[in-house]
């Protein structure tokens, strides 16, 4: 285990982030000042316009850097403050990060506003490096992703637009690594029409107060919306469609999710309505592993399911991929890539295996961290090669808390069906006005200010609520 002490509540969460960062499987505890904790010590202390970052290893050695930190802004200290931490902990581990000191789940952000700001590639990479200590590839990664973004974005309406998300709360069964606001369609089955009832309330509502403004994006997710029956589905479609005005909308995508809860029938009905992009997850192409962490499908259902939605007409289909799961090494992910390559998707998300808190797999992580792979940056290399050589680039990229390898979700697209709404909720440029349980709406200002409204997550709560949720909305758009 290993201590952290501050004397200031500063920047903790950066300090615990860059230290699971070098010891993942370390479990970190906040030590109070004078406890006498007896271990590896990281310890902050700020005086008198200084830092100083020690830290005391297992083998009692004492690591110490003293920063002089007056006259810097928050942000600067932040960042001197993390490479003198980040060089102590390298120097113990004989490690280095593919992200260096950044921490943050939006690297491309930096890259996003320097290019904005008129500044050169060899600019924005020499920052990185040097203030972020981040490797060439990702640094490079970063800039190119950041690069295709905005022309990607370049006719998303930020002052008169908006985009919708619509949520499904419900699964076949839980993942083991999930921690998502999602409930088991079997124990839920009774409530979902009166789910649906309230949902389709709140959307009616967001349609009239938007009324006028442009609707650019519209994703469901959840969640598995096609838990729904084709019924329930067609409902919430034509309520959709009923409300809104798509004559500016760019993309709609429904997140179909679990192969097993696909149906031609389904299919038909989000095609009927204009659902323009579509997302099949097999999550792995190895059967051993999907029975693992509870995914109810077989390999044969996922091509089967791919295959059905290429016959109804779908010509954006994307495929959800997680690397770094339990027993999986790089020959599997391999077989993977070569499994979906065989397919020819229109894009693929790999996400590198986050360790959630709310998740089975962190409440059992004594049963499972035995068989967890460790996820090396060269089969992340692996997997974009394969992506590239499928004709699929990188577009948008996020970071999460406790990632194996502390590595990076990518999704890859054809040129012209990369995932726009994937885009916009990562750089936060556009209001995003989200309906269902558990969401989060976001209000982005000229300015920059962005103000969030949250529904409840209990489903009961929800329906029980939604004049409380309509509320809350009401009050986040009101001019």
């Amino acid at each position: 285990m290993i201590g952290i002490e501050l004397n200031e509540e500063n920047f903790e969460y950066d300090i615990y982030s860059l230290v699971k960062a070098f010891y993942p499987e370390e479990e970190i505890t906040r030590v109070t000042e004078g406890e006498g904790w007896e271990g590896f010590l990281v310890k902050v202390n700020y005086q008198l316009g200084l830092v100083m970052v020690e830290v005391t290893s297992d083998s009692k050695a004492r690591l110490t850097e003293t920063i002089e930190i007056k006259g810097m802004d928050r942000k600067e200290v932040k960042s001197t403050l993390k490479r003198a931490l980040y060089s102590i902990l390298s120097g113990l581990t004989k490690k280095t990060l593919p992200w260096g000191t950044l921490t943050g789940i939006r690297p491309t952000k930096i890259p996003f506003s320097m290019l904005l700001e008129g500044k050169t590639e060899e600019e924005i990479a020499s920052y990185m490096q040097e203030t972020y200590l981040a490797g060439k590839e990702k640094t490079a990664l970063s800039i190119e992703i950041a690069k295709r973004e905005q022309e990607i974005l370049r006719n998303i309406d930020y002052k008169e637009g908006y985009s919708l998300y619509i949520g499904i709360p419900f699964c076949p069964t839980r993942c083991l690594y999930c921690s998502f606001t999602s409930y088991p369609l079997k124990v839920w089955e009774k409530r979902v029409d009166s789910y649906v009832d309230a949902l389709c309330k709140e959307i009616g509502f967001v349609a009239d107060r938007l009324k006028g403004r442009k609707l650019n994006t519209l994703y469901i997710g959840g969640g598995t919306p096609t838990t729904l029956t084709a019924g329930q589905m067609e409902r919430l479609l034509f309520v959709i469609r009923d409300n809104f005005d798509f004559s500016f909308n760019q993309e709609f995508t429904v997140e179909a999710g679990r192969p097993d809860s696909i149906t031609e029938e389904k299919l038909l009905a989000l095609k009927k309505y204009g659902v323009s992009r579509i997302s099949i997850n097999p999550q792995t192409m190895k059967q051993e592993t999907l029975d693992l962490i509870g995914r109810k499908h077989t390999v044969g259902q996922a091509k089967e399911a791919f295959y059905l939605a290429r016959k109804c007409g779908f010509d954006n289909i994307n495929m959800d991929l997680i690397s770094g799961l339990p027993e999986e090494n790089h020959k599997d992910m391999e077989h993977t890539m070569q499994e979906i390559a065989a397919l020819k998707p229109d894009s693929v998300t790999v996400h590198a295996l986050a360790i959630k808190r709310a998740s089975r797999l962190n409440e059992l992580w004594e049963e499972y961290k035995g068989s967890m792979g460790v996820l090396q940056e060269e089969t992340a290399q692996m997997m974009e090669q394969y992506a590239r050589e499928m004709g699929l680039l990188p577009y948008y990229l996020y970071r999460q808390k406790n990632m194996a390898g502390n590595l990076e979700n990518v999704g890859y697209a054809a040129p012209g069906k990369a995932g726009i709404y994937n885009i916009l909720i990562m750089e936060e440029k556009q209001t995003i006005v989200a309906c269902g349980a558990g969401s989060i709406s976001k209000r982005v200002y000229p300015d920059g200010r962005i103000e969030r409204c949250e529904n409840v997550k209990d489903v009961t709560s929800f329906i029980e609520r939604i004049d409380e949720m309509i509320e809350r909305k009401r009050k986040l758009l009101e001019d």
